[in-house]
């Protein structure tokens, strides 16, 4: 902290009891004691004669005499007054341990909290990292503490910044504990990340970014299962004749699924409900798993497949929503009930938790696969899909013309059919459906053949798989790798597993 900066304090602190008493006795004393300095005395014009007393004692003492003392007693107590602030830093309100930066700031090398702290930062906006406005939960931030942080000092930390808990969750996946808190008062998000990050206590923070589903429905007349183009188009009927995904585990973090979609009976393992409150099937969730595993009238890409459906997204205002605290819990129910695949048909903006959580899932021989984004060819990347872990899907219509609305990018790994989809809906009903959301959902189904066929197989080595048994389309910003092929995916798999006697004894 500044020399200026301590002076400001101290000058707020100087209403303090102590510090008035030791001005006073510090002048009293020299009014006491009648001497004026040297330097003032050598520099003093002669006294007027008749001006008080010839005979007078106090000959050195007048009312210029009166102004320096109290000019010195007043310097001396101030000074005083900013050494004790330099070497002794407030003490945090609730006792303990004052939070301290974890990295001192520049111009504080010290890394002692200044004074005032939590008032002067939290009005300061301007930080370099400051997420865009309506992309991240109004009033709340998430907070990993350093692992040493007692409970006792989050209760502490939490009165001292003015935070409610709304929620907390143990994240095996990346071992740490994450907290969903909840800002007091009309302060704004971006300001109380900055006030946060540099606290001793606090390992991490971040805003609840908002992730959009990536799709729009265009509600059509069902026109029965000739009209499943993809089927024709991936060579799916093809496909199954050497694997359907029996047995693989896709997780689908959407919206709510309705599972009681005749074309349904029997596709969901097991449900996971990361938001609460009240469940009302979605679209969305509905077609993302009629896309990949539909056993009935429509027929998806991997009908064997076991699905796990996963609730992180509910409706609000006619749109559906979801967090970055509800994607965490869903990422980790996935990891923890062995999902092989994780369908992410949404998109929103950088997550570093969220990038921790899919590096540990990548990690566990996850496949991660996610819509590109329906924001346009100007858009910045969207997340997951950017993740350098994540398959990213862009997608493309009956004549393999690239969908308009698609994001571009480097990122961009492979694309699937993703205009003009016939799929699922609630009450038994069926839609058709537009953008990358679905064009992701072909690939997981795509990915679940391959894992059936070959077990063994790494993420890396799907994507792999997935690139080279693509037809090229155009520039790689554009399609990636091309439009993938089921037959010819899941020949490539065949053909390595033909001569591998482990995995022909686990057929």
């Amino acid at each position: 902290m500044s020399w200026g900066v301590r002076m400001k304090s101290a000058a707020r602190n100087f209403r303090s009891p102590s510090a008035v008493l030791l001005c006073l006795l510090l002048v009293a004393g020299l009014m006491i004691d009648g001497t004026t300095p040297a330097c003032a005395q050598d520099r003093r014009p002669p006294r007027p004669q008749g001006f008080g007393s010839s005979n007078s004692s106090n000959d050195g003492f007048d009312g210029r005499d009166v102004g320096i003392g109290l000019g010195i007693g007043l310097g001396i107590g101030a000074l005083g007054l900013i050494l004790h602030q330099a070497t002794n830093p407030p003490e945090q309100p609730g006792g303990g341990p004052p939070l301290t930066p974890l990295n001192p700031p520049p111009g504080n090398p010290s890394g002692n909290p200044e004074p005032h702290h939590v008032s002067r930062v939290l009005h300061h906006h301007n930080i370099a990292t400051k997420p865009p406005s309506g992309q991240f939960v109004p009033d709340e931030v998430i907070v990993e503490f350093s692992a040493s942080t007692s409970p006792e000092a989050i209760d502490r930390f939490e009165h001292h910044y003015k935070l409610a808990p709304r929620e907390s969750e143990d994240f095996p996946l990346i071992g740490t504990k994450l907290y969903r808190l909840h800002i007091l008062g009309r302060r704004s998000v971006p300001g109380m990340v900055d006030a946060l990050q540099n606290v001793n206590v606090v390992a991490r923070v971040q805003p609840n970014y908002f992730f959009i589903l990536q799709q729009d429905a265009a509600p059509s007349e069902p026109q029965g299962d000739s009209s499943q183009y993809v089927l024709d188009k991936l060579q799916i009927k093809e496909a199954h004749r050497l694997a359907t995904g029996k047995g693989i585990r896709v997780a689908v973090i959407d919206s709510d699924i309705d599972g009681t979609h005749p074309d349904l009976n029997g596709a969901i393992a097991k449900s996971f409900d990361a938001l609460g409150g009240t469940i009302k099937p979605h679209k969305h969730g509905t077609a993302m798993a009629g896309a990949i595993a539909a056993r009935g009238k429509l027929l998806g890409i991997a009908p064997g497949a076991e699905l796990l459906a996963e609730r992180a997204f509910g409706e609000t205002s006619g749109a559906a929503k979801g967090t970055s605290f509800s994607l965490y819990k869903s990422l980790q129910w996935a990891a923890d009930n062995d999902a092989r695949i994780v369908n992410m048909s949404f998109a929103g903006p950088q997550d570093p938790f969220l990038h921790r959580l899919l590096t540990a899932a990548f990690g566990k021989d996850m496949v991660l696969v996610a819509a590109s984004g329906n924001a346009g060819p100007s858009s910045a990347p969207l997340y997951p899909a950017a993740d350098p872990d994540v398959i990213a899907v862009t997608a493309t219509d009956g004549d393999d013309k690239l969908l308009p609305e698609a994001n571009r990018g480097a990122y961009v790994a492979v694309a699937a059919p993703g205009v003009d989809i016939l799929a699922l809906a609630p009450d038994q009903a069926y839609d058709l459906t537009t953008g990358t959301s679905v064009a992701a959902a072909h690939v997981s189904g795509i990915a679940a053949l391959l894992l059936e066929r070959k077990p063994s197989l790494k993420p890396s080595d799907v994507r792999a798989i997935l690139a080279a048994s693509a037809k090229p389309l155009g520039p790689h910003a554009e399609f990636g790798a091309g439009l993938v092929n089921a037959y010819r995916a899941v020949m490539q798999v065949s053909s390595k597993s033909a001569g591998d006697p482990k995995e022909q004894a686990g057929k």
